[in-house]
């Protein structure tokens, strides 16, 4: 297909001599067999003339042992790797990785890092991680850290950041630059950038976060300034569409599996015992399902995707005291965003993030069962209920995760440096790559509940999926046809589907 060049928009056009407006349209580079490469910016699309400088990892000793460590201009990763015989070559991304060629000179490099929104396990591994790479890859000595979040570029003092600081922060649970939610005046935020002569920006968070560093990264472009901005995806619910996941996702799985073998203790020690146990998910119901699929303790998961009733045929009351009757004890686990629509308050305010709160859906479930089996069915049961939530953000991130956060951070690196902008970081199909801001924060990633894995929760829990005929095929309906392809590429699968399902 030849070499990719960096100066093609959506329409196949060369964009270094385009209006602005239309400079804002996402690079695509369309190529033989329905090849589709889904580009990221670079400095040079908009800064002409900018010199190149020899990368020097070229005479870094530590990597000399690589034979081949620079990753061609070239390569690209695919979105999907599960294809037809005559399928197109489909939606491809930019590999990460370094390059033979840097837009910048260390000694010019002035970059800082802010993290905002919640706490994720992790966030102290990737601060870590980018201050060390710079310094050791590549020569920068000047990092800042920005403290609180958005509003720290305008509002707060700055931390000067050296592996002599970060040394040992991995260890920590937390932020040590402090976070926050909102704040975020894009005017503001460019000035402090362009005031104190800042030229690569590396901001870690959710897709709030990315949102408001694509919006930066606009005005920037808008400004012309000679600055890269790099995203680093965090969330703990890994509800992050496009990369495999996300970062502290492991460490909270992890933890979450503590919480519920403590409510199967206490469910199997008391008669009708039941342990309930709230995870976080306020969308996405990724940490209940792992959760309960890694502990097999788990008699019943509920999360946001997955609708549920209460009463009459079929309900979960009904169920759960099928399972007491039956073993005498039950663990409930529930996702914080889960059941919303049945709790009867109507919460319509927003917190600085947009999120809207959520009532404490755990608490409600709770109350409901003591009183449906109290009072309707005489019925006498013990039920505790432990609620982890903010335990599970505060740790620091295993060894799975901090090796991961490793990678995220180094790649984001290695981006910045290559001159690329306005990008997000992560595995994609296990191989790093270069995302669009745009293709991360256009939808959130959730439980599809007539696919594979939520099946293998429903035979590992028993439980029944509380949706009737006609919801089966509206969810089916509503997959896009490609999802559908993937996860039904062979006969093989469909023929285990059924096994499991039986």
């Amino acid at each position: 297909m030849g070499s990719l060049d960096h100066n093609f928009n959506k329409t196949g056009l060369n964009i270094s001599s385009m209006p602005n407006s239309q400079q804002q349209q996402q690079k695509i580079v369309i190529g033989e067999a329905g090849y589709v490469l889904e580009d990221v910016p670079n400095l040079s699309d908009y800064i002409p003339n900018l010199p190149t400088y020899p990368n020097p990892l070229q005479d870094n000793p530590s990597y000399s042992v690589v034979k081949q460590y620079f990753v061609d201009v070239d390569d690209t990763v695919a979105q999907k790797i599960v294809v037809h015989k005559n399928s197109p070559r489909g939606i491809h991304f930019r590999r990460a990785g370094p390059r033979q060629k840097v837009y910048f000179e260390p000694d010019d490099v002035y970059a800082c890092v802010v993290t905002c929104g919640g706490l994720c396990p992790g966030l102290n591994t990737v601060i870590r991680e980018i201050v060390c790479d710079l310094y050791y890859m590549y020569g920068v000595t000047r990092v800042m850290g920005i403290d609180g979040g958005y509003r720290g570029f305008y509002s707060k003092n700055t931390i000067p950041l050296t592996p002599k600081v970060v040394n040992g922060i991995h260890k920590r649970g937390g932020t040590i630059l402090g976070t926050s939610r909102g704040g975020h005046d894009t005017k503001k935020i460019v000035d402090s950038i362009q005031d104190r002569g800042i030229n690569q920006v590396y901001i870690i968070g959710g897709d709030g976060t990315q949102r408001g560093a694509a919006v930066i990264f606009e005005e920037i472009r808008r400004r012309g300034l000679n600055v890269a901005v790099a995203g680093i995806p965090k969330t703990i619910d890994n509800d992050i569409p496009v990369i495999d996941k996300s970062f502290g996702f492991d460490s909270a799985v992890e933890e979450a599996q503590r919480a519920i073998s403590a409510a199967h203790v206490e469910a199997t020690s008391f008669e009708n015992g039941i342990g309930l146990v709230k995870l976080m998910g306020r969308d996405s119901g990724f940490i209940a399902m792992y959760a309960t699929l890694a502990s097999r303790d788990v008699d019943c998961c509920l999360i946001p995707e997955s609708p549920f009733y209460l009463e009459g045929r079929g309900g979960l009351f009904e169920y759960i005291e099928h399972r007491l009757k039956a073993n005498g004890h039950m663990v409930i686990v529930i996702a914080e965003g889960a059941g919303q629509e049945l709790v009867s308050e109507s919460l319509k305010s927003s917190d600085p993030s947009g999120n809207k709160p959520l009532h404490d859906v755990g608490l409600w479930i709770s109350e409901r069962l003591k009183e449906h089996f109290s009072k309707q069915k005489k019925m006498v049961i013990n039920l505790k209920y432990i609620d982890p939530t903010y335990m599970i953000r505060a740790i620091p991130s295993n060894a799975s995760d901090n090796v991961y956060c490793t990678l995220l951070a180094e790649t984001a690196v290695h981006g910045a440096m290559a001159g690329y902008t306005g990008f997000t970081v992560g595995p994609v199909n296990g191989k790093h790559a270069y995302i669009p801001f745009d293709r991360i924060i256009e939808k959130q990633n959730k439980v599809v509940i007539t696919d594979r894995m939520w099946a293998r929760l429903l035979s590992s829990t028993l439980q029944p999926s509380f949706l009737g005929t006609r919801d089966i095929i509206k969810e089916n309906k509503e997959e896009e046809l490609p999802t559908q392809l993937a996860d039904n590429s062979t006969t093989d699968d469909n023929s285990m589907e059924k096994q499991i399902l039986r």
